[in-house]
């Protein structure tokens, strides 16, 4: 028990690293537009270093303040009321007390016929799972309950936060890199004063411009990768734990890897790591495996069945 939680401390400390190195980069991009503006000025790093702090710190208010809402409205799940889902709601609320939590999660439903959900939030009293009618559908109690358990473990051990924040960060790299490329396509900057040494810092300025355009969204999903694989199978071992069945939510993984639906109606790139299973249908081949934001479905059954 005690290398089982030894394991969810050393991934939010490994988490909170790669958070810390990703606010460097997004510091670095803001000096060289300073940089940039003010034709390489001394001092002139400083103003873009400033500006992506604001702009920063403007994105994450609003999506600190309203970040589950927008990720719920996007994929377009419902609220779901106990007259029309009474089962659902019955085990949310029956593991939310088995977790310790004060308070339920809000429960929402996303019509369609593929089998996943997700949970999201700040923190657990300002949290909320979604499933799609079609796990609904083909899941029995048990299996119910063991993706449910998995959810509601994400939310007890903070992952929807950090999620959520590696989410405002990389919203943030995005649009601060492509703020560059616009500025490099469209002009700016001082050109005054500059000569061949201005001519060749310029240039250089470009280069460098365009690498972070290009590295930013590799960069971004590299930080979903390492937060998100690890905290799947934490999630599975803990909703096991709730469950005190890990067969029931190893029985779901089943069912869920031979659904042939995808949910691409109410899933995008953006949203895709925060499911119990990728949203997308059925790719192969090795960029794919490397870049996917799960853990491999057969690895998760193997290890919920010799628990």
């Amino acid at each position: 028990m005690a290398t089982f939680f030894d394991e969810i401390r050393k991934n939010k400390l490994r988490s909170d690293i790669i958070i810390f190195f990703f606010i460097v980069f997004v510091l670095f991009i803001g000096a060289v537009i300073g940089y940039y503006y003010t034709a390489g000025a001394p001092g002139g790093w400083v103003g873009g270093v400033v500006i992506s702090l604001f702009v920063a710190l403007i994105y994450f208010l609003i999506v600190w303040s309203s970040g589950s809402k927008i990720v719920l409205s996007a994929t377009g799940a419902k609220p779901a009321s106990k007259k029309e889902y009474p089962k659902l709601i019955n085990i949310v609320e029956g593991l939310a007390i088995a977790a310790g939590l004060s308070k339920p999660p809000e429960v929402y439903v996303i019509k369609d016929t593929a089998l996943n959900a997700f949970a999201t939030g700040r923190n657990p009293e300002h949290s909320a799972i979604a499933v799609t009618t079609g796990l609904l559908e083909k899941m029995n109690r048990e299996e119910l309950e063991g993706v449910i358990a998995h959810e509601m473990s994400h939310i007890k051990n903070y992952d929807i936060r950090v999620m959520m924040l590696t989410t405002v960060l990389v919203g943030v790299l995005t649009f601060i890199s492509d703020f560059i490329l616009r500025s490099f396509l469209w002009g700016g900057g001082r050109r005054g004063g500059g000569g061949r040494d201005g001519g060749e810092g310029q240039l250089i300025l470009l280069f460098v411009g365009l690498a972070l355009v290009i590295l930013s969204p590799l960069i971004g999903q590299i930080i979903r990768l390492a937060v998100s694989r690890k905290r799947e199978y934490l999630a599975d071992a803990s909703g096991a734990m709730l469950t005190r069945y890990p067969q029931g939510l190893a029985n779901a993984l089943k069912k869920i890897k031979k659904d042939p639906d995808p949910l691409v109606d109410h899933a995008n790139r953006a949203t895709a790591h925060l499911f119990i299973s990728t949203p997308f249908r059925k790719r192969s081949g090795i960029f794919t495996k490397m870049f996917s934001t799960h853990p491999p479905i057969d690895e998760r059954i193997r290890r919920l069945e010799a628990m």
